[in-house]
């Protein structure tokens, strides 16, 4: 029995090539004396040291073979390997690793769900059910430079909000954000959807089993605006008032754990300025004798005044809040409006990204800068604040976007070049998130009661 089992192991070796001239010859040697060794075992006066020659030798060459085998996955250097196998976890040993700094590799597994297998996935961002045929881009995985991102853990990360309210707070790309997250963490729990409003922007979800509530609080600016109204058409431009908040979501602050706030698209239009009621300037209006302060002022004053209500809710318990920068929109050959596409089947590499970003970077320094600033002021009043950095991650990902496979049916012949095709990139952004709160659950909440808080109408 022993012989037999012995040369089925053998056989199985005798597939792996070793690579070296020294594993080469421990590979010949061990072939040709195998028989003898094992002839020796079976004499009993020396049975004690034949045995550890035949370990000795059986243990180079398994070391042989290893090395083999480790210089078959280097030779793959050129960034195609399943990220999945890594055990490396960020916050451990990698905890100055920078996992926003990084490109993407090709991932052989794909997605860990599918426009089928996810419940939850909504109708317009369904890219392969409206005829999406390339399948590619499903396909790549963000690697950070000096590290591994793992990939995400749905257990890991409902043990960690179970009974916490985690808000997205925005605009749709909040909302796609969300729904990347609730398709992840359905394959563990279907959560219910308690609530919805009329034009399905404001939504409460709760998974039962974990006490979790995801809500996800619709606001275009973060701050006051009101739509333009002309000859009682609207304009889709927009009166917004920097220092007023946008009351819709902030009076929603006490009863949230986790508020992950974003914002910008809705800032590129012709929208009119105003602080203390006076009116300051404008966005892309075009008017003769009107100052022209560009989107990045608008931005700036909106995020600064959000981050102070939240340093300054006073009936509001601690709230991690999390800031995900700048989402590019990717339209070639114009804009959504005038023939833009977004055709591309692939990632760019970081070199490839045009003007190091131009101001679609820009916009992310100044999101960085405010939430910076946000934590200094936070950290005196027990308040924590950190960053989803997606920005130079999603440069490179021109591939993601729906293009014209989002089901619009009053808008035949527009493609959507803003937001992410489920599955796709943007369940990198939930990626890094999981490493974010992994983070920030070494700093506990403390106890909290209220993590059912949103179910129901509000």
């Amino acid at each position: 029995m022993h012989t037999e089992i012995t040369s089925e192991r053998d056989q199985s070796r005798l597939k792996m090539k070793p690579t070296s001239k020294v594993c080469r010859r421990i590979h010949e040697h061990y072939l040709i004396d195998k028989e003898k060794l094992l002839t020796l075992v079976n004499r009993r006066p020396s049975f004690l040291i034949y045995s550890l020659c035949f370990t000795i030798l059986l243990s180079f060459y398994v070391l042989c073979a290893s090395n083999s085998l480790r210089f078959a996955f280097n030779s793959t250097h050129g960034h195609h390997f399943d990220q999945r196998n890594s055990l490396v976890q960020p916050g451990n040993d990698d905890e100055k690793c920078d996992l926003f700094t990084g490109r993407w590799i090709r991932d052989v597994r794909g997605p860990l769900y599918t426009n089928f297998s996810c419940k939850t996935l909504p109708y317009q961002r369904n890219c392969l059910l409206h005829g999406r045929t390339d399948k590619d881009f499903l396909h790549w995985r963000w690697k950070p430079d000096q590290c591994e991102l793992p990939v995400f853990n749905l257990r890991s990360f409902l043990n960690i909000v179970q009974g916490k309210t985690m808000a997205f707070i925005g605009d749709s790309l909040a909302r796609n954000q969300m729904e990347s997250l609730l398709c992840l963490l359905s394959a563990e729990e279907t959560p219910n959807q308690v609530y919805r409003d009329a034009e399905d922007r404001t939504a409460t979800c709760h998974f039962p089993r974990h006490n979790f509530t995801i809500i996800v609080l619709w606001t275009q600016f973060l701050v006051s605006a009101s739509e333009i109204i002309v000859n009682g058409s609207a304009t889709g431009g927009f009166h917004l008032h920097l220092d007023k908040i946008d009351e819709s979501w902030v009076q929603k602050l006490s009863a949230i754990d986790y508020a992950i706030i974003s914002d910008g698209q809705w800032f590129f239009r012709p929208n009119y300025l105003y602080e203390g009621g006076r009116f300051v300037g404008c966005i892309y209006c075009q008017e003769t004798n009107v100052t022209d302060l560009g989107p990045g002022f608008a931005i700036q004053k909106a995020f600064r005044l959000a981050l102070k209500h939240i340093n300054d809710c006073n009936n509001c318990p601690r709230i991690v809040t999390i800031l995900r920068t700048f989402s590019p929109s990717q339209f070639e050959n114009g804009g959504w409006n005038t023939g833009g596409t977004c055709t591309r089947t692939s990632p760019l590499a970081p070199e490839e990204i045009k003007d190091g970003g131009g101001l679609d970077w820009y916009y992310r320094r100044i999101q960085l800068a405010e939430i910076d600033s946000a934590r200094k002021l936070g950290e005196k009043k027990g308040n924590a604040f950190d960053i989803l950095d997606v920005t130079r991650a999603m440069l490179m990902r021109p591939d993601g976007h729906p293009g014209l496979h989002w089901g619009n049916q009053w808008m035949k012949g527009y493609s959507d070049c803003i937001h992410w095709c489920l599955p796709g990139p943007i369940d990198t952004w939930n990626d890094f998130l999981l490493q974010v709160l992994r983070r920030q659950s070494r700093n506990p909440l403390g106890s909290r009661t209220h993590g059912s808080r949103f179910i129901g109408r509000r």
